[in-house]
């Protein structure tokens, strides 16, 4: 049990000790303050087996406030750089750095330091979920689908991109902000796209990494800088998103699409709230591809039943959304839309803009969309030959058998 909290809290606190401690240390001790944090939460789990704590995230905070020093006598061995520290005004100063506020602010300037855009756009996301998020880097492997090894290396090259751009541990000002935010925003997106589609060999949903994505936008709209239409849009997307993961799975751990959800599972206080953040998200003339985003899974979840869908209506959306983004997965889903509203000369249209390469490691999206426009227009060979390659191409073992079922049933009618 000691195992199951100590854990809890590292992942939950472990960022933001290692985010205040940066704040007084600099960028520069950044591997140390890591080491330290880690070396931190190991005595927590010693300590603990005797005995737990009343408070145990007080007691971290305050093992983390110890910590300061022993880097403290760790530097001065080393004769690094150091702030002035003594019992006196500096020694309260560190105490106010650990106040909720400041250590929201903390974590801040931590996420536009892990999103620098002067970092490798692959580097972003795994220095994200280890120094803000408190992800090992075994965890951080699995999620990104890669080896320990290239997720250290990624973590090493951040570190010294840092140093050798001498990017500063603060919050963009001015004309610099923009760019900035559409980094970060990016990483949140990216992390929350993966924990709601995971391409995990034998986990479809990651719901971890949704709530770190959505708990890491609640911060960007907790600072006046960054509470801005286009953040409030994106966290109205995670919002809608996360409304429906209970449903996306059966007590068998089956796939299900949307029209085989129980739409009474959707958590709707996560839609009451995705529906707040549209509100704050709309005040402007100016729409981001969150936006769009945000207002189709908007619209699924308007519908009482899979055949309320307004159709022409997400079709509308998605149509902007390309305008702004062109992607080929945005293509491939205005087929799949066009098959809805049996438009299958449109569908085709689209189909043909596109080739499964296009969609990358997600080209079996591709080959069943392509199987689900031949089963509509009763070419059922074509549709088994294409069902046959997206099972081929697919590695979700879930979605490999959902893809199964559906071939099974096609051949029984």
């Amino acid at each position: 049990m000691e195992h199951k909290l100590v854990d809890h809290l590292f992942r939950h606190h472990s960022g933001k000790m290692v985010s205040v401690l940066t704040r007084i240390f600099g960028l520069q001790h950044l591997e140390i303050i890591e080491d330290a944090v880690q070396d931190t939460f190991i005595k927590a789990s010693l300590y603990w087996r005797k005995q737990q704590p009343k408070h145990p995230e007080a007691w971290l905070t305050k093992a983390a406030k110890n910590r300061v020093l022993d880097i403290f006598r760790t530097l001065i061995a080393q004769k690094n750089n150091l702030p002035n520290i003594t019992q006196g005004t500096d020694a309260i100063a560190i105490n106010e750095l650990f106040l909720d506020a400041e250590i929201e602010d903390a974590q801040l300037r931590m996420i536009f330091t892990a999103c620098h855009p002067k970092l490798d756009p692959r580097d972003r996301i795994s220095f994200a979920l280890k120094t803000v998020s408190g992800f090992s880097i075994k965890e951080i492997a699995s999620a990104l689908l890669t080896k320990d090894e290239t997720i250290k290396k990624r973590l090493m090259r951040a570190r010294k991109a840092i140093q050798k751009s001498d990017i500063q541990f603060h919050i963009p000002q001015g004309k610099t902000l923009p760019e900035r935010l559409e980094s970060v925003m990016e990483v949140l997106y990216l992390i929350f796209n993966e924990g709601f589609h995971s391409n995990n060999k034998d986990q479809l949903i990651r719901a971890d990494l949704c709530g770190e994505a959505l708990r890491l936008c609640k911060l960007l709209l907790k600072h006046k800088q960054t509470r801005l239409p286009e953040t409030y849009a994106l966290c109205a997307l995670m919002c809608f998103h996360s409304a429906r993961l209970p449903a996306k799975t059966n007590v068998d751990n089956e796939v299900l699409d949307l029209k085989q959800q129980d739409r009474a599972l959707w958590h709707f206080p996560l839609v009451q709230l995705g529906n707040t953040m549209m509100y704050k998200a709309v005040e402007t003339e100016d729409f981001s591809c969150y936006h769009y985003e945000a207002a189709i899974a908007a619209e699924h979840l308007r519908a009482k039943t899979f055949e309320d869908t307004n159709w022409n209506k997400i079709l509308q959306w998605y149509k902007a959304l390309y305008n702004l983004q062109p992607m080929p997965s945005h293509l491939l889903t205005m087929a799949v839309i066009c098959i809805q509203n049996k438009d299958y000369e449109q569908a085709d249209m689209y189909f043909e803009q596109l080739q499964p390469e296009d969609l990358e490691q997600r080209a079996y999206l591709y080959y069943a969309a392509k199987a689900d426009y031949y089963a509509e227009t009763n070419n059922l060979k074509s549709a088994l030959n294409q069902i046959e390659l997206a099972i081929e191409h697919v590695t979700n073992t879930l979605e490999k058998d959902y893809l199964l079922k559906k071939k099974v049933g096609w051949l029984l009618k």
